[in-house]
This record gives structure tokens, sequence and C-alpha cells, in this order.
């Protein structure tokens, strides 16, 4: 019997703390009738009623508070925060007026509710890795443990300077490449759009004049034409084929490892964009495990996340092997030479940092000279581009407008 009841009592004890709480927003009047404001986490309004009513507050105006509302916090926000978080810290602002500071400052709503609640997780007593993890869409593993180790080695405003250093690099990196992605993308989209209006207004006006010539007319201009019935006549068939495979595309990506890793590694193979990605790709593991690795985290732990920011799932994979074999006693430049994932200079310069006990400066060599290699091909790759792209405009609506051309000349020349 004592048993049940001391069973009992612990599951009483542990069942507050799977609880979910909320912020809530309330406003109201204390003992003096003077309007006061504020915010507090409980898991109802039931309790935060109770617990403002025994501060002798009477509540007027309750409103659970939402992240709902405002623009998308995008990477960009959460690397100004690190990096004027870092800041305030080092010049001795104090933790809690830091995050009051930042949410006041901008002008995402969202964000700044974001910020407020991380505050008020902290002042409630978890620790800012705690608040932060509650926010897993914004602050992933990474982040997390490198702010982890920060506060448990009392380095958290260094740890925080490096973590923003490391997110801006990123962050140039990738906008880097979809800059280099960007010209060509936005010119196909372009011409398929002037080719459809071609096809489904321009050519069959043309067609109309044509026929009344009654004479033949050239194959290119019949084959056009051909073209422009099948536009005009299944243009609702052709929106559901390219809607259709983009949605597929897109559900397969997000649900299925399999796809992904097949179309990571295609995409690797792809000529002159492949390399890009691939040397990208090496810059942001080498950069993210240099940056774990000088924190203090472990090296097994450190590979964790490298996974996860890997951003190619054929280098995620490689690298939970690495984690693995690392484990198990086999060296950093062992473990990713059974990969085949990494050029030999890579493999060199980490075994030279392994021997020499620099392993963190050696892989932030490592990222800053595939970082240099990725802007010069990125450059080399906009300047290739360029012609080709007016070639290929210049091939497909040009040979449009002969095609449709090539019966007034040849009527002009019978004139």
């Amino acid at each position: 019997m004592a048993t049940a009841t001391t069973t009992t009592a612990t599951q009483r004890k542990e069942r507050p703390s799977t609880v979910k709480e909320h912020t809530y927003v309330w406003e109201g009047l204390d003992r003096s009738n003077r309007q006061v404001r504020g915010e507090i986490k409980a898991a109802s309004e039931t309790v935060v009623t109770t617990t403002l009513r025994r501060q002798g507050i009477r509540v007027t105006k309750l409103k659970r508070q939402s992240f709902r509302g405002g623009k998308k916090v995008s990477e960009k926000d959460i690397t100004f925060f690190t990096r004027q978080l870092a800041t305030m810290l080092k010049s001795g602002v104090p933790l809690l007026q830091s995050f009051e500071i930042v949410a006041r400052g901008h002008s995402n709503a969202r964000f700044s509710r974001l910020m407020m609640d991380i505050k008020g997780r902290i002042e409630t007593g978890a620790s800012m890795a705690q608040a932060f993890r509650a926010h897993p869409a914004y602050f992933d593993n990474l982040y997390c443990n490198l702010v982890a180790a920060g506060e448990s080695s009392g380095t958290i405003d260094a740890i925080l300077d490096r973590l923003a250093t490391y997110k801006e690099k990123i962050l140039a990196l990738k906008s880097k490449i979809k800059s280099a992605m960007f010209y060509p993308l936005s010119v196909i989209v372009v011409a398929i759009v002037v080719v459809w209006v071609i096809m489904v207004f321009v050519v069959p006006a043309f067609k109309e004049v044509f026929t009344s010539f009654g004479a033949d007319l050239p194959a290119p201009t019949l084959i056009v034409m051909a073209i422009s019935d099948f536009f005009v006549t299944y243009w609702w068939l052709m929106f559901l084929i390219v809607a259709g495979a983009v949605t597929a595309i897109s559900f397969l990506f997000k649900r299925s490892e399999a796809f992904r890793f097949g179309f990571d590694r295609l995409v690797l193979r792809v000529p002159v964009v492949g390399e890009i990605l691939k040397k990208a790709t090496i810059a942001r593991w080498t950069r993210t495990l240099a940056t774990m690795f000088a924190a203090g985290v472990p090296l097994v732990e450190s590979l964790d996340a490298v996974a996860g920011a890997a951003g190619n799932a054929l280098y995620a994979q490689g690298t939970r092997k690495i984690q693995t074999d690392v484990s198990t006693g086999t060296s950093l430049t062992n473990s990713m030479t059974s990969t085949n994932l990494f050029p030999s200079m890579v493999l060199q310069m980490t075994q030279i940092g392994e021997e020499s006990g620099s392993l963190d400066g050696m892989l932030g060599k490592i990222a800053d000279f595939y970082e240099r290699e990725v802007d010069d091909a990125v450059a080399a790759l906009s300047s290739l581009l360029e012609p080709i792209i007016i070639v290929f405009l210049g091939v497909v609506i040009g040979g449009l407008v002969i095609a449709m051309y090539l019966p007034i000349f040849k009527l002009g020349s019978v004139v």
C-alpha cells in the first residue's frame, strides 16, 4: 500500500514537468488601482489568473502570446542577433537586458516575440542553451551545443562571437551560390514565359494570315504552328505536369531520405555547377567542425552537429560513418579517407592538424581556401553563363521569329 502511495505521489510530482507552458501577456490593476502589465509563463489562463490574484493584481486583459504574425524569422535574423548578443555581452550589458534590447529594436514582430520568449525562459531558471533548444526551427543542435559549451566554460561571449563569425561566413557562402544560380534561372523563366506567349497568342494570329495565302508553307513554319496548336489545346495539361512534378519533387525531397541522397549525389556530378557545390559543401563542413572543436566540444559530438549542417545528404551520411569510426578509436584522417568524399589536400592538412594538435586551426585554413575557391568559381561561372544564355535566347526566340517570317519572305520573292 505504501508502495502504491509512493508511486502515485511520484507520478504527481513528475506530471507537472510534462505540462507544456505558454507565454501570456497580461494587463491589470494592482492594489492601488494602478495600471500594470507584463508577461508570464504558465500552463493555462487559469494558472495565470490565480498567480496574479495572489500578487494582488486584478487581471483585465489576458492573451496567449503567439509566434504567428510578422515576417518569417530568417537565418540572417539569427546571424545578426548572434552578433548583437556577442557584442553586448562583451560590452558588459546584462544578459536579460540584452535580449530585451534586441527584441525592442527589431522591426519583425515575430522575431521580437521569439526573443521575449527566450528571455522569459531564462528568467524562470533555464539556461541559455535550454531556452534555445525550445525553438529548434531557429536554433539547431550546432548552435545549442556551442552555447552550452560556452556556458559551462564561462566564455559565452567568446563562443557567441565565434558562432556569429561562423554563421556570417556560412551565410555569405550560401548567398554567393544563390546569386550565381539566380541569373541563369531568372533568364530561363523569362524565356519560357516569352515562348509561351508567342506560341499561344502570336503564332495563331500568323496562322490565320498564312491560311489566307493558300500556298505551301515552309517546314519550319509548319513545325512551329503544330507546336503552337499543342500549346493552345493542352496548355492546362502542361501546367498540371509542371505543377505535379514540382510538388512531387518537393514532397519526396522532404519525406524520402533515399530520394534526397540520390538527388544530392546527382547534383554533385553536374558539370561545373557540381564542382562549385562540392567545394561549398567541403568549406561548410570544415568550417563547422573547426568552430565546434575550437569551442571545446568533443570530436564525436562535433561530428554529430557537422552531419546536420553539411547541407548535402551524401556528406551527411559520410559524416555519420566518420563519427562511428572515430568513436571506435580510428583517427579522423583515416575515417575521412574511407568515405572517398574529400580531396587529398583536405586529408593531408587534416592529418597535419591532428599530429600537431592544431586541428581547429588547420580546418579553418581549409575552409578559407575552399571559400576562396568558391568565389573564383562563381565569378568564372557568371562570366561563362552570360554569353551562353545570350546565344540560347537568340537561337530560341530568333528561331521562332524567323520560322514565322519565312512565308512572308517567300511571298515577297515571288512578287
